[in-house]
């Protein structure tokens, strides 16, 4: 049996479980069949809202049973509880708060807002816009997890 970090098939490392947080259903099936292609193993759970987004996280409901998620992507601009609520939560618990959070800005001017309100996260990514911006922004992700990943710790 191969190690788990064995790149022979062409993906890197174990599966990753990615916290899609978007409204658009749209956007959503961009996101999950363009990550589906992507050389980092992972399976990306998607959810609409900020209050479904707390559900996933705290593991309630109908989410008993679901992963904690290794990585969020979280759109701020959600329907109900938004993402800087849902921002604000996970860093306000420490267990949520080691979670990596990237927010998807549609543009500077996203990221701002979001420290305005006395928030971090720990990325910014622009959110893309056309089919192939969505390429580049798997690929931006990938990077942004193996720089997590080469600076932790060993266990």
């Amino acid at each position: 049996m191969a190690p788990a970090d064995d790149e022979s098939d062409g993906e890197i490392g174990e599966t990753i479980d990615i916290l899609l947080i978007e409204p658009n259903p749209g956007d959503t099936r961009l996101f999950e069949e363009n990550f589906r292609d992507a050389k980092l193993m992972n399976a990306v759970h998607a959810v609409t809202d900020g209050e479904e987004a707390l559900e996933f996280v705290h593991q309630r409901g109908e989410y008993a049973d679901a992963p904690r998620p290794d990585l969020i992507l979280l759109e701020p601009q959600l329907p109900g509880q938004s993402g800087m609520e849902v921002l604000a939560e996970l860093n306000g618990e420490p267990p949520l708060r080691e979670i990596p959070v990237i927010v998807l800005t549609s543009s500077e001017v996203g990221e701002s807002i979001v420290k305005s309100h006395d928030l971090e996260a720990d990325a910014y990514i622009q959110k893309p816009v056309e089919t192939d911006e969505f390429i580049e922004f798997v690929r931006e992700v990938e990077e942004f997890w193996f720089a997590i990943v080469k600076t932790e710790p060993a266990n």
